[in-house]
C-alpha cells in the first residue's frame, strides 16, 4: 500500500477516485477520514451513510466554493481552512485513522493559504501505518518527490 497518493490534474473524477480507495478500504475494515478544502460545506446527508468507517470534514462555514468568494469572505475562511489543517496535523500525528483523504489539499497552495514549504511539511508528518490521499488541480513540484504515487487526471475530449 502507497503512503502517499496523488490524484491531479483539470479532469473530473479527482474526488470520486479519493473516495473510491476511501470506500474500498472501509469496506475491508479500514478506518477513513476525508478532510475537504475549498469547497465551501460538505454534503452531510451523503457522507452520514458511510459512517462510521468514513468520517468526513470540512471546516469552511460558506456554502459556497472559495474561488466563489469575495476578498473579506476569503479572509474568514482561511482562517476555517487553517484550523482544518490543524485537524490534519493532529490525525497524522496521531494516526487516528487507516486513510486521511485531504481532498483539494493542492490548491491551497495557489489560493495563497499555506506554502508550499508548509504543504510538505504537513505531508511528512504521517506515520507509516496511515496513507495518504492528496487531490487537486496541480501538483506543487516541492511535493513530487515525496509522494508514491500520482496520478494526472486530465479532460482529452476535445484535444
Amino acid at each position: 500500500m502507497s503512503k502517499i497518493q496523488v490524484y491531479y490534474g483539470t479532469g473530473m473524477g479527482k474526488t470520486s477516485a479519493a473516495l473510491g480507495n476511501a470506500i474500498r478500504a472501509a469496506s475491508n475494515g479500514k478506518s477513513v477520514y476525508i478532510i475537504q478544502f475549498l469547497k465551501g460545506q460538505l454534503n452531510e446527508e451523503y457522507f452520514k451513510r458511510l459512517e462510521p468507517e468514513i468520517k468526513a470534514f470540512s471546516f469552511e462555514r460558506s456554502t459556497h466554493n472559495f474561488n466563489e468568494l469575495g476578498p473579506e469572505e476569503k479572509k474568514e475562511e482561511k482562517q476555517n481552512i487553517l484550523n482544518g489543517l490543524g485537524f490534519a496535523k493532529k490525525v497524522l500525528t496521531t494516526g487516528e485513522c487507516d486513510i486521511l483523504v485531504l481532498d483539494e489539499f493542492l490548491g491551497l497552495s495557489d489560493e495563497g493559504i499555506i506554502s508550499k514549504d508548509e504543504m510538505i511539511d504537513l505531508i511528512s508528518l504521517g506515520s507509516d501505518s496511515v496513507q495518504l490521499i492528496l487531490t487537486g488541480t496541480t501538483m506543487p513540484e516541492g511535493l513530487r518527490e515525496r509522494c508514491d504515487q500520482i496520478f494526472n487526471i486530465k479532460d482529452e475530449s476535445n484535444q
